[in-house]
């Protein structure tokens, strides 16, 4: 199997994988798909559920809440921008990339991350959808059915790959753009701005908390993000891809997360059940909406699904050889055996869900951002992607990441556990700072390792 792909792409199923895309080979010309492939993704009833948890979980109010949701969009999606600058630069997948910071064997153990992320992603995702659809039709189709419908379409585009990817994520915005603003306009009349709480170590460690879940929605797809303009020409303005990704993810984020902490001061529910209780009123008119609010799951799941076979493919030669499809499919099959279950716990699987991202992504993050501008200074040898003896040992990126795990559990505050440094603000609970630390940790780390593993082995 050739490291790079030279010919452009089929029209059937994408039959490349993670092989390099040949600057002659970039047919994807439409600049404007970084703003609608995350626009799409993002414009969906996920991100409304985890903005519903600002009061239900976490106990703000509107105006606390609202700076938070716009303060962690915007730290969490800077990544996310800057990695899909890469995409065109590169011609690489974005787990790849990881080998010029982790080297081959740490692109293994980080490529495995992001298989979890990928199905942990999409099992909650579709946890939301089969909701909606058990509310819908009170309890006639039961969750497990609706998880399995959104699987199924979900699962088709994804595994005929980049090509259909994009012409799915170009239009699905549409109707969801749509069904919001009457969902606004049906609840605008309820809806009460809810007053933030007195100040207190309580509602600080709460504000923080839920910072780490919006930063972990926004940041998560920092580890897909060059995947989708590897295609784009090598001169595409690496300024314009930023901006575009940044707003197709910052503004759905921001508009919806604040809609659904707004539905709250309404209708005191979660997930699917809140979404179905302020299209109760529109009758069989909103149930045809709530119908098509369950399949926006699709286009919020569908970079998870594909991004999972690439992922898949990076542990290991013998693996690329098998067909991205194919492990598309069996992450499928996986997620949803993981949802059917889980749907039982929906909001606390979410919160718990959305800070685990935001732990791992934060350094690794962190770690690939120092050694493109400290260490490398924008300059790669794409040609080594693929060859182990080529590409940095890794010791200093697995290291510093180990490191940044390490402050994570300090600061970690989850439902099972607290962290020691956690517990000093708003004891048993615990104030969740696991994202800040581990990102501030394996910085520190890798500055002071890299330099060392340059002189070692020059590479």
């Amino acid at each position: 199997m050739s490291d790079i792909v030279t010919i452009p792409e089929e029209r059937g199923i994408e039959i490349h994988g993670i092989e390099r895309v040949a600057p002659t080979a970039r047919t994807h010309v439409r600049i404007f798909d970084n703003f609608t492939m995350w626009l799409s993704a993002n414009l969906v009833i996920s991100t409304v559920a985890l903005g519903a948890l600002a009061n239900q979980v976490f106990g703000l109010g509107f105006w606390d809440g609202l700076a938070v949701i716009v303060i962690f969009n915007a730290l969490g999606v800077l990544p996310v921008a800057f990695f899909s600058t890469l995409g065109p630069k590169l011609g690489l997948r974005q787990m790849t990339i990881s080998r010029f910071s982790f080297g081959w064997v740490g692109g293994i153990v980080m490529a495995l991350f992001n298989v979890a992320a990928c199905i942990g992603w999409s099992a909650v995702n579709v946890i939301v959808g089969g909701q909606l659809v058990a509310a819908l039709s009170n309890g006639a189709i039961p969750r497990w059915a609706g998880i399995l419908v959104i699987a199924l379409l979900t699962t088709l585009v994804s595994i005929y790959g980049y090509r259909y990817v994009h012409r799915y994520e170009r239009f699905a915005w549409i109707p969801m753009a749509i069904i919001f603003v009457i969902m606004t306009v049906v609840a605008a009349p309820h809806m009460k701005i809810v007053p933030t709480p007195a100040a207190s170590a309580a509602w600080f460690a709460s504000l923080i908390s839920f910072g780490g879940a919006i930063y972990g929605f926004a940041t998560g797809w920092s580890s897909y993000a060059a995947d989708y303009n590897v295609r784009q020409p090598e001169e595409t303005p690496a300024s314009r891809v930023f901006w575009l990704t940044f707003l197709g993810v910052f503004l759905p984020c921001v508009a919806l997360e604040t809609l659904g902490m707004l539905l709250t001061s309404w209708i005191p529910k979660g997930g699917g059940d809140l979404l179905a209780g302020v299209l109760q009123p529109l009758g069989g008119f909103g149930t045809v909406l709530l119908v098509l609010l369950a399949l926006s799951v699709v286009a919020n799941n569908i970079p998870n699904d594909y991004s999972l076979g690439l992922s898949i493919q990076v542990v290991g030669r013998s693996l690329q050889r098998v067909p991205r499809a194919v492990w598309t499919l069996i992450g499928a099959v996986i997620y949803v055996a993981i949802a059917l279950p889980a749907a039982q716990n929906f909001n606390q699987t979410l919160e718990n869900f959305l800070l685990l991202i935001a732990y791992w992504l934060g350094p690794w993050s962190i770690i690939l951002i120092l050694e493109h501008f400290v260490f490398r200074h924008g300059v790669y040898n794409v040609d080594d992607w693929n060859t182990p003896e080529k590409l940095p040992i890794g010791w200093a990126a697995l290291v510093a990441m180990v490191i940044g795990l390490i402050g994570v559990a300090l600061g970690a505050a989850q439902v099972y556990y607290v962290g020691p440094l956690a517990k000093l603000v708003n004891p048993p609970y615990g104030m969740d700072i696991g994202f800040e630390l581990g990102i501030v940790l394996a910085a520190i780390a890798y500055l002071l390792l890299r330099p060392i593993e340059l002189r070692q082995t020059g590479r």
